[in-house]
């Protein structure tokens, strides 16, 4: 899994739909407060959080491949407080647990990851007998617009020299692959299914926060630091004149997320 370079304390502040949109997934979850759960790509640490306050008996562990997020969780939920939750530096295709868990969980992570096959491969590996995983992330067609508003940007003259030959960045994949790759990896599929969502931001600022702190990582990346703010500013007023906010100043971004169930 790519290392992008997170600002944490930016994320946290910018993140409120990823942290709305992981509270629906884990009431899918219908955990009982007993079992053992890993969410791979726990960021800042909030969403893990909510998962150990539903486990009065259990305990839960979030790993991330970026020392920032995790410093920032651990910081956030100390664990002389928080006793059921804890964090680990990990790459989500590099899963160093065997048979640990009874849940695997993650949201708004593994459209990061180009290769799920290993992933996969590390979950069931993960996961004790009988156990589940319930993974949301970004799927075939997630953010068109954005992304439109990004390759036209990109293929002008003052940008064309950064991002020339850059393959696609995003593991966005469909139904039909995962099921595949689920049973390559000896995991049998309960229901996977691409799901439409409406990401509404709190006009320009707010969408301008989520494409700094997330949309734009993996173009910025191929920036030098000083002009990466002028990228950003450039591709939020194409996005803006496409996609004006709403009556009520809303800004929105056509989202398609794609959700896998299994077990093993």
């Amino acid at each position: 899994m790519t290392a992008y370079e997170w600002d944490a304390a930016d994320y946290a502040q910018a993140s409120s739909v990823q942290q709305l949109w992981a509270r629906e997934l884990i009431a899918k979850l219908r955990l009982q407060g007993h079992e053992r759960v890993l969410d791979i790509g726990s960021g800042d640490g909030k969403v893990t959080a909510e998962i150990a306050a539903k486990l009065p008996r259990g305990a839960v562990v979030g790993i991330d491949n970026s020392p920032g997020m995790i410093a920032l969780a651990e910081a956030s939920y100390p664990p002389a407080t928080w006793v059921n939750l804890s964090f680990v530096l990990a790459d989500a295709a590099d899963l160093p647990f065997i048979a640990e868990f009874d849940v695997v969980f993650s949201n708004a992570t593994l459209h990061w990851v180009l290769d799920h096959t290993p992933v996969l491969r590390g979950i069931r590996r993960s996961l004790r007998h009988g156990g589940t995983l319930l993974l949301q992330m970004g799927g075939r067609g997630n953010a068109a617009g954005v992304i439109a508003v990004l390759d036209e940007i990109c293929s002008t003259p003052a940008w064309r020299p950064y991002f020339a030959g850059m393959p696609f960045p995003y593991g966005f994949y469909g139904p039909e692959q995962y099921h595949v790759w689920l049973g390559q990896a000896s995991l049998t599929a309960r229901r996977v299914e691409l799901i439409p969502k409406d990401m509404r931001h709190a006009g320009r600022a707010g969408f301008e926060g989520w494409f700094r702190t997330t949309g734009s990582l993996a173009y910025t990346r191929r920036l030098p630091e000083s002009l990466r703010s002028a990228f950003i500013d450039q591709v939020v007023a194409a996005y803006l004149e496409k996609n004006p906010p709403d009556a009520d100043g809303t800004v929105h971004v056509q989202m398609m997320r794609l959700e896998v169930e299994a077990s093993c």
